[in-house]
């Protein structure tokens, strides 16, 4: 034990203070108390190996030992170091090549994507297919132009029907293939109708990112269906069959759209049919002009070529008159 004031390790006891042991130096007569500290961390706090300044065990006395407080008493500081370290080590074990080549980091990058995946779908939305396949039917190509009237991707197709019914054959399994969901309704009259109504009222709680919903039937009675999609804030389009066409019509806009059945393809609207026998026209009167332009370059080299031969022919009599001058 070292005296406070001059370091001298030559001290006797002299009596208690405040129930601890006091001590006298004898080397400069100072008096001072037992340390707190055991004496391996005494001669670590006095240690000079490393070319630091010596702490003298009046001031190390006010020092906390780390380890024995509880975690709210650390300092900031000693908490901005141990960060550094852990951060420090945490890079280290990350850019190493077998981290890198590990499933671990696999997993992590791909948990990072779907995360991804998910805040895009919530920033872009979706869209959303309802189809009563007791009303209506859809062959691939009526799916695909219905996919290609939304702005959102198609991406959740669900079919109502009662399945068992022989007449609706193998529909089942090919909607199936197709990626569809399918609902099974009991028999009835409008059972289909009913079940779409009660699914699709509540649709956002199952498929919160959807944006814009086909309605597939010609059954009146999903104007309501229709109309509680629109108050919730969503783009709802009402697909229903006309002979061998298929009306889609904006609820939000009124604008209609037809696909034909038979031809597999758009119904054009007047105005589309008016600008394009206009475009019709227009190409037509640009190939005119574009053959009469030939026409008359044809006619210009002939009309060249006639005052050629008009002028050689001119020119050989007076040739053949000329001979028989130099004869002579």
């Amino acid at each position: 034990m070292k005296c406070p004031r001059c370091e001298s390790t030559l001290s006797r006891k002299n009596g208690r203070r405040n129930d601890k042991q006091n001590y006298l130096c004898k080397n400069c007569g100072k008096q001072f108390l037992e340390p707190a500290f055991p004496r391996s961390l005494e001669d670590e706090l006095l240690a000079n190996s490393n070319g630091y300044t010596k702490v003298s065990m009046s001031e190390s006395t006010e020092v906390p030992l780390v380890k024995d407080l509880p975690e709210e008493k650390i300092t900031e500081k000693s908490q901005g170091s141990f960060s550094l370290t852990l951060a420090e080590e945490l890079l280290q074990t990350i850019l190493s090549p077998d981290w890198l080549e590990s499933a671990a980091f696999n997993q992590f990058i791909q948990k990072i994507q779907q995360q991804t995946e998910i805040k895009h779908q919530l920033e872009t939305g979706i869209s959303l297919l309802l189809l009563d396949a007791e009303n209506l039917k859809l062959d691939v190509n009526s799916e695909l132009f219905l996919a290609s009237v939304c702005k959102y991707p198609l991406q959740v197709k669900i079919a109502f029907a009662n399945w068992r019914n022989p007449s609706i054959g193998k529909q089942d399994i090919e909607l199936y293939n197709r990626g569809y969901q399918l609902v099974h309704v009991p028999g009835g009259k409008d059972s289909a109708d009913a079940k779409m109504i009660a699914l699709g009222a509540c649709v956002l709680r199952s498929y919160p990112t959807v944006k814009e919903i086909l309605v597939c039937s010609g059954d009146g009675i999903l104007n309501h269906l229709c109309n509680e999609l629109q108050n919730q804030g969503l783009i709802v389009y009402w697909v229903r069959r006309q002979g061998q066409n298929l009306q889609i019509e904006n609820r939000n806009t009124g604008n209609l759209t037809h696909y034909s059945l038979p031809m597999a393809t758009e119904v054009p609207s007047f105005e589309q049919v008016v600008d394009k026998i206009q475009d019709l026209i227009k190409s037509e009167q640009e190939s005119i002009n574009a053959r009469l332009n030939s026409l008359v370059a044809v006619a210009t080299l002939f009309e060249e070529r006639c005052d050629i031969n008009i002028k050689h022919h001119s020119k050989q009599p007076e040739i053949q008159e000329i001979i028989p001058v130099i004869e002579n």
